[in-house]
């Protein structure tokens, strides 16, 4: 297996793991806050994160050496939970999660074309769009019966687009930074760390309910350090040879796991069309896995270890 499968690999397994922060999130005690789940889930991850790679990611924090990049970057994955929960509690899960991660790919393409030059081919396009068609039928199938007002749907739309760019946003200054020299495991741990000072606090205005029960605190915890800690640990790792488009691309394996494990675990009910989706899902992954490339016109990146199964390794 050449580096760049192995990328390729690292990126749908934090995907996988993703996946199962819905149904995680299920178990949460009654009361607890969305926007508190996911401070928690980036706050925790971010905290352990930086614990992992302390000093490398110390030292590119203090040294300069990322610029405004880093700090840019660590300022979409603060934004990224609060507008990506927020999105779900006003315009519903389905549209919430179809927009956040559905529009995450064009976004990471568009930025790349800009900025470096990436040309948007025409098997990309259609295998997005196969992707969406999916995705789409995925939420559909999973649309909640809570009617909410116009205004409020709206709003929550346009925080899901938001919550789409800052994932794009995060994924291309991340793989930018990791492309100039740094390891991933530092750049990682350096952007969570810097946002975990904005999310602890927000998870201890929001998280009475959620940290005062013992089942919330292993939810919590569960979230920070699994799909959270490994799972961004080996999106990092992906991107040391993914081009970020390719890898919010593959990402959105995501959705049709989770949901996958809410209908088989917490006994969601998915109908046909969204079976239909995940189908489709799936496929669109497995033909950018076979068609994704090594990043273009970047300089090479500097060998490091291969993951061990914890971050702090």
């Amino acid at each position: 297996m050449n580096v760049y499968s192995r990328g390729t690999w690292a990126v749908l397994g934090a995907a996988l793991l993703w996946g199962t922060t819905g149904t995680a999130a299920t178990f949460a005690p009654r009361g607890s806050s969305s926007l508190a789940i996911g401070a928690a889930a980036m706050g925790i991850g971010g905290i352990a994160m930086f614990l992992g790679a302390r000093r490398a990611a110390a030292h590119l924090i203090t040294s300069g050496g990322a610029g405004r990049t880093l700090w840019l970057s660590a300022g979409f994955v603060v934004a990224y939970p609060l507008a990506f929960y927020t999105s779900m509690s006003d315009a519903g899960v389905a549209i919430g999660v179809t927009l956040s991660i559905g529009a995450a790919p064009i976004a990471a393409a568009l930025i790349e074309r800009f900025r470096h030059g990436r040309p948007l081919s025409r098997g990309w396009a259609a295998t997005v769009a196969i992707a969406i068609i999916g995705a789409t039928l995925l939420g559909t199938g999973r649309v909640d019966l809570v009617h909410h007002g116009a205004l409020q749907e709206l709003t929550g739309m346009i925080l899901a687009l938001v919550a789409a760019c800052c994932y794009a946003g995060y994924s291309v200054a991340a793989s930018e930074i990791i492309a100039d020299g740094a390891s991933s495991r530092a750049t990682v741990g350096a952007l969570f760390g810097l946002a975990s000072v904005v999310l602890i606090p927000v998870l201890l205005i929001t998280g009475p309910a959620l940290l005062s029960n013992p089942r919330g605190i292993v939810v919590a915890g569960y979230l920070g350090l699994i799909p959270m800690t490994l799972g961004y640990v080996l999106f990092g790792h992906g991107l040391r040879t993914t081009p970020a488009s390719d890898a919010t691309m593959l990402s959105l394996l995501e959705p049709a796991v989770a949901a996958v494990l809410a209908a088989l675990i917490a006994h969601q009910h998915l109908s046909e069309p969204g079976w239909l989706g995940i189908g489709l899902v799936l496929a669109s992954v497995l033909l950018q896995a076979r068609s994704s490339r090594p990043r273009a016109r970047r300089p090479p990146v500097p060998a490091e270890p291969a993951l061990a199964p914890r971050a702090s390794s």
